[in-house]
């Protein structure tokens, strides 16, 4: 099978090669010989394995594997395991996997900040104020205590919480009150991160746990400590540390690399790393070192969520999401690409091989044959962020023919919920109010999510062509992950894409000054969204609980591990998410029956599936429009006469309020 051929311009059949960037860079002479996973995707013979994909192939003992096909007796695991079981068994593993990659990134990030406060790294503590806001969210008292001591208290007790076996998690009370009562009264309540990942592994283990509805509720109980635990963990003490993100315009796609500049792309998901290179690159001994090479400066730009981390708070460009990674490199135009951990091809490697790139591995967790390793460590994170740096300078020398395209595109970024508070409301009137207000009287439809990776099995942009559809129907978009950098490269990040929303929402927002989509960050930064679902709750005339909001969250071209996480801790908390292509249970219609409407019953949120942007559009939009049905927002109101006992009453409870909350809220 010859896979060293170019594509041909005319080409289709890939997502990588319908992006207009990908596409001229793959099919430009530079990239002769280069195998990437386009090449790999378009000339695999093989299609999946259908017990595999559908979550019934059972390799957890040496009996196996056993492949099962539900309601037949002889197709049962050599066990007796039936279809429902094996299923369950999958699904629990993948969201264990999934958490405990974000588990692991929340426990570094916990850890640097400690190392931080303590004064033992070049970062800082940055946003003083939310370090002051999260101590009270801990039931830790700020007062009189200066801010190194206050870091150290918090991240001790955050930190803790990852080895905890008893109890349950601080953040778990920062949801509504009603989602809490639920999840108390069910016994889902996480008691500690760690914990709850050795037991999936411990139940799905051979001859443990066998009962479909028992294995999915320690899955619930596992995403929960992901998404309450760990990666807002790991969101929180990453925005103290290096600052909340705040509105930034930057730009997105392959174009941003440089000519006549050292080119560094940094690539994975754990900001630290990202942090320090960007401190690193502005250093004058460093900027005058690669003029003595010839080039004008240092280019960082980001790829995968790495480079959302670094977009949302410097507003440093991303040059590609996870599908474009390697057609980054097969521009021969980048002197280095640094990598931490997640989401990183092996087939990198032989990519950088045919140009004069050097790839960097910087954690013992994630090492790739071929790649050079300089073991990051935060504690000497400026001194390795210059070796790193000098590295690809002494690299610049060394290229040779190269081609960057021309695509590019201007986006806004830095969309933290309490970014979007701010956005709403300005310093003295931060509300969520606007949004509500506004959901009610139907200008905005509702909320959506659109979260995620992108994958190279879709052939249709999904991403892109939902999020159209669901602008143009009024409902604001959320989004995160290579998500939202794709639909950064069509331009739905900037403020002109308003002219593709529905005449409500384009009223409102061209009022407050954003854009129809909202970049939130990376995978991790999904518990952001969380937050704003519980701020809308707080805020009233929604509800009393996430589940009766009109929203809903998707994952339109999942691939990793890590999304199943994400969508469960969602379902869990009470929001309806739908997935394509496939979902991992489908093997089983007891276990799929039991994602797909039993768990609506217990949680108020509940999984489905769909394929094409309609199909998605569709469902969400169906869902959005039941939830308000069912808040009676389908209704039109009377209006209302206000006579002056009206008028007195809505007087005395403003001055209640002030009495109550002080002029300061």
């Amino acid at each position: 099978m010859d896979t060293s051929r170019r594509f041909d311009k005319e080409e289709g059949g890939c997502p990588s090669i319908q992006c207009e960037a990908n596409r001229d860079v793959l099919c430009h002479s530079c990239a002769e010989g280069v195998v990437t996973a386009a090449h790999r995707v378009s000339l695999r013979a093989v299609e999946p394995c259908l017990f595999g994909k559908g979550g019934v192939c059972c390799r957890n003992c040496n009996m196996g594997p056993c492949q099962i096909i539900e309601g037949v007796d002889t197709m049962k695991g050599v066990c007796g395991a039936t279809a429902a079981t094996v299923a369950a068994r999958n699904f629990c593993r993948m969201v264990a996997g999934g958490s405990s990659a974000h588990m692991d990134h929340g426990r570094g990030a916990a850890l640097a900040f400690l190392a931080t406060a303590r004064g033992e790294t070049p970062y800082e503590i940055k946003d003083t104020i939310k370090l002051r806001n999260m101590a009270l969210i801990l039931g830790i008292d700020p007062a009189e205590k200066d801010n190194r001591d206050l870091a150290i208290e918090v991240g001790t007790k955050l930190l803790g919480e990852f080895g905890q076996q008893e109890g349950t998690l601080a953040f778990m009370k920062r949801a509504p009150k009603a989602r809490q009562e639920l999840w108390s009264q069910l016994g889902i309540l996480p008691r500690g991160i760690d914990r709850e990942v050795v037991e999936i592994m411990h139940r799905t283990h051979i001859g443990v746990d066998q009962e479909h509805k028992s294995l999915l509720f320690q899955a619930v109980r596992c995403a929960l400590a992901d998404g309450w635990g760990a990666s807002m963990i790991a969101t929180e003490l990453s925005d103290i540390m290096f600052g909340t993100p705040v509105s930034v315009r930057s730009k997105v796609n392959i174009g941003i690399l440089k000519n006549d500049e050292v080119n560094i792309t940094v690539h994975g998901h754990e900001p630290v790393l990202a942090e320090a290179l960007a401190m690193a690159s502005n250093d004058p001994e460093i900027v005058k070192a690669s003029k003595k090479v010839k080039a004008k400066g240092i280019n960082l730009a980001g790829v995968c969520c790495t480079g959302n981390e670094i977009l949302m708070r410097r507003g440093i460009p991303i040059a590609g999401s996870f599908i474009q990674q390697e057609v980054v490199l097969a521009t021969g135009a980048i002197e280095a690409m640094v990598v931490d951990v997640q989401c990183i091809m092996q087939g990198l490697s032989p990519v950088a091989d045919n140009f004069h790139t050097e790839l960097i591995t910087t954690s013992d967790k994630a090492r790739i044959p071929g790649a050079t390793h300089i073991q990051f460590d935060e504690h000497r994170a400026l001194e390795v962020a210059r070796e790193i740096i000098m590295r690809a300078i002494n690299r610049y020398p060394e290229r040779g023919k190269h081609f960057i395209p021309v695509h590019q595109m201007d986006l806004v970024a830095g969309f933290s919920h309490e970014n979007i508070d701010y956005t709403l409301g300005g310093h003295f009137r931060a509300s969520y109010k606007p949004l509500n207000d506004n959901i009610i009287n139907g200008r905005i439809r509702g909320v959506a999510a659109i979260v995620g990776c992108d994958n190279y099995r879709v052939l249709e942009e999904v991403h892109i062509e939902l999020a159209k559809e669901l602008i143009a129907n009024d409902i604001l978009v959320l989004a995160t992950g290579c998500a939202a950098t794709g639909m950064g490269r069509a331009g739905l990040l900037s403020p002109e894409a308003l002219n593709l929303a529905g005449d409500g929402l384009k009223e409102v927002l061209e009022t407050v000054g954003c854009p129809p989509v909202l970049h939130m960050g990376s995978c991790v930064d999904n518990s952001r969204i969380l937050i704003a679902a519980t701020e809308m709750v707080n805020t009233g005339g929604l509800g009393t609980d996430i589940s009766d909001l009109p929203v809903a969250g998707c994952a339109p071209q999942w691939m990793s591990e890590k999304a199943i996480s994400i969508g469960q801790y969602f379902v869990s908390s009470g929001t309806y998410v739908v997935f394509g292509p496939g979902f991992p249970t489908t093997g089983s219609k007891v276990v799929t029956d039991y994602c797909f409407k039993e768990m609506e019953n217990l949680y108020g949120g509940m999984w489905d599936m769909a394929d094409t942007s309609d199909d998605f559009a569709n469902k969400m939009i169906d869902k959005i429009n039941q939830k308000r049905q069912d808040l009676g927002l389908d209704k039109k109101k009377e209006r209302v006469l206000f006579d002056m006992a009206m008028r007195r009453e809505l007087e005395a409870t403003a001055l209640l309020d002030v009495g109550c909350h002080g002029p300061e809220g």
